[in-house]
């Protein structure tokens, strides 16, 4: 991993100027306009980013860019900044380096750009997620990439790179996920969606499985995974339980307020005589568990 020095600046300052960089600009009638190079570079000069996010490319893409890339050259130069020793890394633009490499090209376009650790974890990020290229568990590495790292909170991110915080959180959720159900996301066997609904399960790899082997649907995917947590109906009676004692209305009352602040229901055991309790907060969905997490992390 590159080893990050200095303090880093904020995320969002001087964004623009870096997806500037990234996205391709655009004529009058919308089509892309080459980029004019900084210097075309020996390819064997130009080294790829141990840091990117992406770690896998769609080897049928790849041919197809292969082809592009014989027949029009490198369109859009690679975006990379100096080493010190002759030899450049790639920011952005790995692909069509892979490409050009495959292509058998002795020299590539570049813009040279003088940028930190930071902006060029930044820029590689913004470029995949721009072009909607990485899959949900790489984008959520590079979400947590930035959040571990830089210290970056997930309202920041969202505010620069133009997404919804519950995105950014449900997206970092998929990491806690089992590695073979984190493998099925990244092979495209299972979406995002799907692999959200497993977070609560108990058994995320056997269901993972059952969903691709039947080629669920989300919803179905959420029923089962519901079903699945279900506790067990006794097959006899139970004996009957002394029930409970009554809330006195302060109680009720503190846990109607509580509840309509927060929008979920919350309910307060509070032990008789006592000093001690519990408060119990329930939440129906994912994205309710996220304010929550925002409410109490204020």
């Amino acid at each position: 991993m590159a080893d990050f020095k200095g303090k880093p600046r904020g995320l969002g300052r001087g964004l623009s100027a870096l997806m500037a960089d990234v996205t391709p600009a655009e004529d009058q009638q919308g089509e892309n306009t080459p980029r004019r190079p900084d210097m075309m570079v020996p390819i064997e000069k130009v080294m790829a980013n141990p840091d990117q996010p992406r770690r896998q490319f769609d080897q049928e893409d790849l041919d197809d860019l292969t082809a592009s890339v014989k027949e029009k050259g490198v369109i859009q130069p690679l975006i990379v900044r100096p080493k010190g020793d002759g030899t450049y890394e790639i920011v952005a633009g790995e692909r069509r380096w892979r490409a050009s490499q495959a292509a058998q090209l002795h020299e590539v376009p570049v813009l040279v750009r003088d940028y930190s650790d930071l902006e060029v974890l930044e820029v590689a990020i913004i470029e995949n997620i721009q072009r909607a290229d990485l899959n949900a568990v790489e984008e959520a590495a590079g979400y947590k990439q930035l959040m571990e790292k830089f210290g970056h909170t997930q309202e920041k991110m969202a505010e620069a790179l133009g997404k919804s915080r519950s995105h950014i959180a449900n997206l970092v959720r998929l990491l806690h996920l089992p590695q073979d159900v984190q493998d099925m996301v990244q092979r495209r066997e299972l979406s995002a969606g799907h692999a959200r609904a497993l977070i609560t399960s108990e058994k995320p790899s056997d269901l993972a499985k059952k969903i691709v082997k039947g080629g669920l649907s989300v919803r179905a995917t959420e029923a089962l995974v519901k079903k699945e947590s279900a506790p067990a109906k006794p097959r006899t009676q139970p004996v009957a339980r002394v029930g409970k004692p009554q809330k006195d209305a302060d109680t009720k009352a503190l846990e109607a307020d509580l509840s309509n602040w927060l929008k979920m229901q919350v309910s307060i055991d509070h032990k008789p005589g006592g000093e001690a309790g519990s408060v119990t907060i329930s939440y129906e969905t994912l994205d309710q568990l996220d304010e929550l997490c925002g409410i109490l992390s204020r």
